[in-house]
């Protein structure tokens, strides 16, 4: 890491404190007295000229980071901050004393220092520094301007700062620095602090609603053997001891469903899910989400219960305002009130009013027809001559009904051929029982009538089986798990989902999604070049005490090269093909570098081989019984008869962050 002068003159005053025995960076400090509190007693105030005659009592005591510094002849100023408030010190030469932070050492009114005496105001001036964490016990009082300060009869340093903060008067400005160092901004950016204490508000008081309404909340799998629950592209990742791919969670809709089979008749789940899709300031691949399912419910139902759920969060949170200013997606400003009832608009009906095209009408063989009539009614877009129907009734309604919404409003009873695997009405097939919440043009929460038939949920699957083999990468995979569960009988039930995130940056005026979330995910803000020839290495060692003939030398490295090859796939590619001067393509070996080096007996090697697992590398062992056959089953069969300290490992391969291999490896010769 790079130092500033700055710092290293910081890390020499820490040194010279440690040198004199303070305790820098303190275990514990007991007796705190929030800030915020202590600027309510306004009866305790005394009069600066009796503090001086009569002395500091030390009525009061808290701690906090410095984050202003001033110094005034024989007085030192300060302002300290903890999480409710800020407050001015005041220390004052030959009046306060110094806490090394020993128990048996009482304040001191001097203190060797770097072979010099240093009264306590010299150690307050000099080793106390912006970004530290102090404590200080005083009496309050006000100054001549005005402002109310802590007096300080004791202070001690709790923790030093290598590292100044940012400049106060100019803050944390930049968004690069604001989201990969978020703890600046909360330091010095107090709105943003107010912002994710507001976010946690926001979820106590939803978890508040849904005990207050007899939900029961449950905690569903991240991993997952399909991945299904929404339509989009998953994330997927190994399960070493396993030997298989897993999905993590789109969504936990089908797992909160499985619970209702199990007699949870409300279930509720405050999720983190993961969609592989791009970014943007309204999306992100991993965010927060409220996932319900009520059985007895019908669609109509949840409208009603997300009525009734903000106006309990707006009751209950007044930080917030039923009348907030809400930017669409071109930065347009409208004021969207939050009074309830919101309205309910019929999407069919309303694209019909809008634009005269009944939706309704065309099924997904209806697209050239449909394509006419959008013409003939005045409207195109770029891409509409490729659009299969549900798209252009999509894009329809995005255009001339949408737009119009300021909302809240409920835009429900869409077309089934918008979405083909929801419920369908029981007296109008053609239409779903599906609603969105909209709210200027942004679609914020989800809900359905679920579907509970066993054999047409499998139909949909199977659907989407098709979607994937035409490479529709945010088709939904099947999940037969979840089928055999609806085949027990599962209840009717209405489903709903939120973005925790979404719905927050709306209610508070933010423009970026990444400003509700406290340490967003970033790229690497490195400049070095990231491939894994640069970053990771792979090392195999031999085990001499095998004493194995070259051809089987050979033959075992081969093995291993072609597993750890297999293993990790592609991603050891940095280019799949190569291509001669005439056209001709040619794809590449896998250029990553394997070093070879041999190590002295079997026991060195399962000992790298433990190590090697618990550091999170990636092992992969050669065994006896692997040289012995090519029949898995007999491998599986002879390796089952032993324990672990009998199995002869000829030879191992690692492979992982290119430093902790070298330091695991480092000490065994090359391969001879």
């Amino acid at each position: 890491m790079d130092y500033s002068n700055e710092s290293l003159d910081r890390m020499k005053k820490i040194q010279a404190l440690k040198d004199a025995w303070v305790i820098v960076y303190a275990n514990h400090y007991h007796g705190k007295q929030d800030i915020a509190d202590i600027i309510t007693q306004e009866k305790q105030v005394k009069d600066i000229d009796l503090l001086m005659e009569w002395g500091v009592i030390g009525e009061f005591q808290t701690a906090g980071r410095m984050i202003l510094s001033r110094w005034m002849g024989k007085l030192l100023f300060a302002k300290i901050r903890d999480k409710s408030s800020d407050i001015q010190v005041c220390f004052m030469k030959d009046q306060v004393v110094f806490n090394p932070g020993v128990s048996w050492t009482p304040g001191l009114n001097t203190l060797t220092i770097e072979g010099e005496e240093k009264s306590a105001f010299k150690i307050a001036e000099k080793f106390c520094q912006i970004g530290d964490y102090i404590w200080v016990k005083g009496d309050l009082f006000y100054t001549k301007h005005g402002e109310l300060t802590i007096f300080v009869k004791e202070f001690q340093i709790l923790s030093k700062s290598l590292r100044p903060l940012p400049e106060k008067f100019h803050g944390v400005h930049d968004q690069e620095t604001i989201y990969r160092q978020r703890y600046l901004d909360l330091i010095m950016n107090d709105e943003s602090y107010k912002r994710f204490q507001l976010r946690s508000k926001f979820v106590k008081a939803l978890r508040d609603f849904y005990d207050k309404s007899e939900f029961i909340e449950i905690e569903t799998p991240v991993l997952w053997n399909a991945a299904s629950g929404a339509a989009a592209a998953p994330f997927i990742t190994h399960h070493n001891d396993f030997d298989e791919d897993f999905f993590l969670r789109i969504s936990p809709e089908t797992a909160l469903k499985k619970a209702t089979v199990g007699r949870f008749e409300r279930v509720v789940e405050f999720t983190r899910n993961f969609r592989n899709e791009g970014s943007d300031p309204s999306h992100m691949q991993e965010f927060s989400a409220i996932e319900h399912y009520a059985c007895w419910w019908n669609y109509e139902d949840n409208m009603k219960f997300t009525e009734d759920m903000f106006d309990y969060i707006f009751n209950t949170i007044p930080e917030l305002s039923r009348e907030v200013l809400v930017k669409d997606k071109t930065g347009a400003e409208k004021k969207v009130h939050f009074q309830t009832p919101w309205a309910r608009i019929d999407y069919i009906a309303g694209v019909k009013e809008k634009s005269g095209i009944d939706v309704s009408l065309y099924g997904p063989e209806d697209e050239v027809k449909l394509r006419n009539e959008i013409k003939k009614a005045g409207y195109s877009w770029e891409g509409i001559e490729k659009q299969v129907t549900a798209t252009m009734i999509d894009y329809l309604y995005k255009k001339v009904l949408r737009p119009g919404i300021t909302g809240p409003a409920f835009v429900c009873n869409y077309p089934k051929t918008m979405q083909p695997l929801a419920r369908q009405n029981d007296i109008n097939p053609d239409i779903v029982e599906q609603w969105q919440l909209v709210i200027n043009w942004w679609e914020v929460i989800k809900a359905y009538s679920e579907l509970v038939d066993p054999k047409l949920q499998r139909e949909n699957f199977e659907a989407q089986w098709d979607a994937l083999a035409k490479w529709d990468e945010e088709a939904t995979s099947s999940d037969d798990d979840f089928v055999l569960a609806m085949e027990y009988g599962m209840a009717p039930q209405s489903g709903w989902g939120m973005g925790i995130e979404r719905i927050l940056a709306l209610l508070t005026g933010q423009d970026n999604l990444r400003d509700m979330i406290l340490f967003p995910l970033m790229k690497s803000d490195s400049n070095e070049e990231k491939s894994s020839k640069k970053t990771q290495l792979a090392v195999t060692l031999l085990n001499k005490e095998s004493r194995l003939e070259k051809w089987q030398e050979l033959n075992t490295i081969a093995h291993l090269s072609a597993s750890f090859a297999a293993r990790e796939g592609r991603k050891l590619f940095e280019l799949e093909h190569t291509s001669t001067a005439d056209g001709v393509s040619l794809p590449m070996n896998i250029q990553h570098a394997i070093m070879i080096k041999q190590a002295h007996t079997n026991g060195e090697l399962q000992k790298l081989y433990d190590i090697a697992k618990k550091g999170w590398l990636e092992v992969v062992p050669f065994t006896r019984e692997m040289l012995e056959t090519s029949d898995d089953r007999l491998v599986h069969q002879n390796t089952g008869d032993k324990n672990i300290s009998q199995i002869e490992y000829l030879w191992i391969l690692i492979f992982g962050d290119k430093k902790h291999v070298e330091k695991l490896t480092k000490e065994y010769s090359l391969y001879s």
